[in-house]
């Protein structure tokens, strides 16, 4: 049985993950908008991670006899006015997440709920990766982004992402 604590923060984060995947579809849209769909597909894919995770949370939760509550899902707040605003958002937002997944793993750990703990070892680490990779956009389209030959390369190699779906065993 999971401490109540620690499913209240496990519910508020299934709602976290769907606001993500609400932010980078919306993300995705801007970007297909300004003719840039190699950004809005990246972005698209973002989105799919994100709802993957939200349904991993509710997973584990019903693997320990938990109910996850959905709410509603806020409409993004963010209006970016340029592309590098938007990437700049992205970073923020995967430093906010982080910070969600390091709470819930700090209050696991204050009631030896080592199981979520060991749960939330792959969000710790998949939450390096993506700000690893938001820092990573933000930096490439500082370099790039004013040059329209390099910009339409960078385009096409974000266009050449692919889903793959999340191999973690329950």
């Amino acid at each position: 049985m999971l401490d109540q604590k620690v499913v209240q923060l496990l519910n508020q984060q299934v709602n976290k993950e769907f606001y993500s995947a609400y932010l980078y579809l919306d993300f995705s849209n801007f970007f297909y908008d300004q003719g840039l769909e190699g950004f809005g597909k990246w972005y698209l894919v973002q989105a799919q991670e994100e709802r993957d995770h939200a349904m991993l949370f509710i997973q584990y939760m019903q693997n320990n006899g938990e109910r996850a509550v959905l709410e509603t899902i806020d409409k993004p707040a963010i209006s970016p006015e340029n592309a590098k605003e938007v990437l700049a958002e992205g970073l923020k937002h995967e430093r906010y997440v982080t910070s969600l997944i390091h709470n819930i793993y700090d209050t696991a750990h204050s009631v030896k709920d080592f199981r979520t703990m060991q749960f939330l070892d792959w969000f710790v680490k998949e939450q390096g990766e993506e700000e690893t990779n938001a820092d990573s956009l933000v930096k490439r389209f500082e370099l790039f982004g004013d040059d329209p030959k390099s910009l339409y390369m960078l385009d096409s190699e974000l266009g050449s992402r692919i889903y793959t779906a999340p191999s973690l065993v329950l």
